[in-house]
């Protein structure tokens, strides 16, 4: 069986002339020979960039309500985890404005990077496949993709006429940890021999989170008993909004979610153009931050999210001796959130208008060398409204240039790629408004990366890339001067910020052979002008609040510039130990660990510890039946006002049924994670010390094909 990947984004060219080896997880591709397809169509072994693919069976077995919690198994990927409706991917320990999300190869035009508590606007229900590019070439797509980039691919603007003249795929899910019901539904229908029309549609509708045990962790428990005299255990029933004994459930972390998509390509030998609307509407509530201190204010906020989308798709083959292809991608979308307090009023309005677009100009392969040029448009147009606004109404304006060139000869592969970004960042806020700051910010960043890979022996591949970064500070890092409702904390930026910089370097190791699959990386990032968001003492907040006559009675979190280093280790392994009676047995274990420091100050706060997740699956012609262990350890390395985090283990099982055959699109499949009910929490969360992830969960899905 091979599985195509393709994309009209440059991701797909990345993947196939970027500089690494940390290629497609063995969990989503085992036995399968993964074809690459961007401006050369290469297998798998061959991929220099690091690359991990979720797609069919494994797509099915890890699909959740955010993509954050849907990749978190993948190797060097954990998630920011504020609460089972707002979970954004880290990778390599990079999170926020350093990992770009995508939507075939166009960002999410949402508000997901201003704040954790605000969902990605990405719906995992209907994707077709989801590619996770890590390392230096993923500069390409931005400097805000300094971490690496995720891109979502669904079928919402038709790539290929149905061969049947329509195709139909539907999924529905429940899991029991939140009483969690979904559906999607996404259909092609050909009309004549050039127009093919789509539609699609998705429903989720989940109650409060099921967690194994206390909603506090221990420390903000022994806290709150100290301070409000509760018990600190307790089986008695205590009201949520002032207990630190609550256990069993998450309050206010119900979610209700539907989508609607509809788009239409004109498909000719020649080329294609595509076109499509979606709307997305959510209602989610947020855990809540419970009181450890006398006085201290408990809120249960929810977010009420709508966003209206245009996107547009079209690619020319040119074919010529010099041109290959011409591609255009671009989207615009209309977003509002409403922050509702306890009684369903409005306390902070969000309003984003964003666009955004390439052009892509491929290159003919002359000998060996080939490549593609681009140039990249955002805008985005903010405001927060409310007595709660921690952000001033600011526009952002981006143009990039970019470039990639990529040389194969025998053994031997190159690549380098370069890109030009301007930036202009306004705050648009009235001048006798005390509360931000006004005024313009320009900004011209520079990156570069460079690797090569050779091929030492059939089968193995050592690679090393280099990289050189420049990223503008964000609107929320230069302007955010205010409480914020969504994370109970006060925000402060500084206007003053400079470029971000960095030097990136990995080296990789990657190595097939008959009976196993090997991928392994090392990687370091060291930064000048790093910008993070560090709790701090409260006079920090209480001086700038008291510009404006303002008082601070949240925790003071500031966005700080120092130099930083990151370093880091990826490696995953697949063993096919045997065959028996019709089944293909295999084993694989991946781990990932990250340090990451900041310079003369400590540790970079909520980075995730080391892991090990390892499994067993077997592997029939209908049936294949898997169990995995996942141990994460302890994080002792806390900034200041951090606490540490405790090590967890989870037992995973699933058993999937293709009742037609393993090429059929028929799946049912049974899981149960975390099977032993452990009170798991994840150090990047900043809710960690109160909300924990799921308890036991036991999913039942069916995803249909036609």
């Amino acid at each position: 069986m091979k599985i195509i990947i393709t994309s009209t984004s440059l991701l797909a060219l990345l993947a196939a002339a970027g500089a690494a080896a940390q290629t497609g997880s063995p969990r989503a591709t085992t036995g399968a020979e993964v074809i690459v397809t961007g401006i050369l169509e290469q297998t798998e072994t061959d991929v220099l960039q690091g690359t991990s693919v979720l797609t069919g069976e494994a797509l099915t077995r890890d699909v959740r309500p955010t993509i954050g919690e849907t990749l978190q198994r993948l190797p060097g990927v954990s998630a920011t985890s504020f609460g089972p409706s707002a979970s954004r991917p880290i990778l390599r320990g990079f999170q926020g404005e350093r990992i770009r999300v995508l939507t075939d190869g166009i960002g999410s035009i949402d508000v997901s990077n201003t704040s954790v508590d605000h969902a990605v606007i990405i719906n995992p229900l209907l994707s077709e496949r989801i590619e996770v590019l890590r390392g230096p070439s993923a500069l390409l797509y931005g400097s805000s993709a300094v971490g690496g980039v995720v891109n979502v691919i669904d079928t919402r603007i038709p790539r290929t006429r149905p061969a049947d003249g329509y195709r139909l795929a539907a999924i529905a899910n429940y899991g029991s940890a939140a009483d969690e019901r979904s559906i999607g539904a996404a259909g092609d229908v050909a009309v004549g021999e050039h127009l093919v029309l789509h539609a699609d549609g998705s429903y989720l509708k989940a109650d409060d989170l099921r967690i194994g045990g206390f909603a506090l962790s221990r420390a903000a428990r022994d806290a709150a008993s100290a301070q409000v005299g509760l018990p600190q255990d307790t089986d008695e029933p205590i009201d949520f909004a002032a207990s630190a004994a609550v256990r069993g459930r998450l309050p206010n972390t119900a979610v209700e979610t539907w989508t609607a998509g509809a788009g239409a390509t004109i498909l000719t030998e020649g080329g294609s153009l595509g076109v499509s609307y979606s709307h997305y509407d959510s209602l989610y509530g947020l855990p809540i931050r419970y009181a450890t201190e006398v006085g201290q204010e408990q809120e249960a906020p929810r977010i009420d999210i709508v966003q209206n989308r245009v996107d547009l798709r079209g690619e020319v083959d040119v074919g010529g001796p010099f041109l290959d292809k011409i591609r255009i991608r671009g989207g615009h979308a209309t977003y509002r959130h409403f922050e509702l307090e306890p009684t369903g009023e409005i306390g902070t309005a969000f309003r984003n208008n964003g666009t955004e677009a390439r052009l892509e100009i491929v290159q003919a392969n002359r000998g060996g060398w080939q490549g593609a040029s681009g140039v990249q448009f955002f805008n985005r147009l903010f405001d927060v409204e409310g007595e709660e606004a921690f952000l001033p109404r600011n526009e952002t304006n981006q143009v990039g240039l970019f470039t990639l060139q990529q040389y194969a000869s025998g053994p031997f592969r190159a690549a380098g790629g370069l890109r030009y970004e301007h930036t202009d960042l306004a705050s648009r806020n009235p001048a006798e408004d005390l509360r931000f700051f006004s005024g313009k910010r320009s900004f011209n960043a520079f990156s570069a990366s460079l690797g090569a890979s050779y091929e030492v022996a059939e089968g193995i591949r050592i690679g090393l890339n280099g990289s050189r970064t420049e990223r503008a500070p964000s609107a929320e890092e230069l302007f955010a001067d205010g409480p914020h409702a969504g994370t109970q904390v006060y925000e402060l930026g500084d206007p003053g910020f400079r470029l971000e910089k960095s030097w990136g370097l990995e080296a990789t190791f990657h190595a097939h052979a008959g009976r196993f699959d090997l991928d392994a990386s090392v990687y370091g990032n060291w930064f000048s002008n790093y910008i993070s968001e560090n709790q701090v003492d409260a006079s920090v907040c209480e001086a700038a609040a008291a510009l404006s006559g303002r008082e601070v009675d949240l925790p003071c979190f500031q966005y700080q510039q120092g130099d930083a280093r990151y370093y880091g280790v990826e490696a995953e392994l697949t063993a096919h130990l045997f065959e028996a009676g019709g089944y293909r047995v295999n084993a694989d274990v991946l781990g990932d660990y990250v340090r990451a420091t900041i310079v003369d100050a400590g540790p970079v706060p909520r980075i995730p510890p080391a892991r090990v997740l390892a499994g067993v699956e077997a592997q029939g012609d209908r049936l294949t039946a898997r169990a995995e262990v996942e141990r994460v350890f302890d994080q002792k390395r806390t900034a200041a006002f951090e606490t540490a985090t405790d090590g967890y283990t989870l037992v995973n099982a699933s058993v999937s049924l293709q009742p037609f055959g393993r090429e059929s699109k028929t799946t049912l499949l049974l899981s149960a994670n975390n099977i032993f009910d452990v009170t798991a929490r994840r150090h990047a969360s900043f809710l960690k010390d109160f909300a924990p992830l799921a308890g036991r969960d036991l999913r039942a899905t069916v995803r249909l094909g036609l």
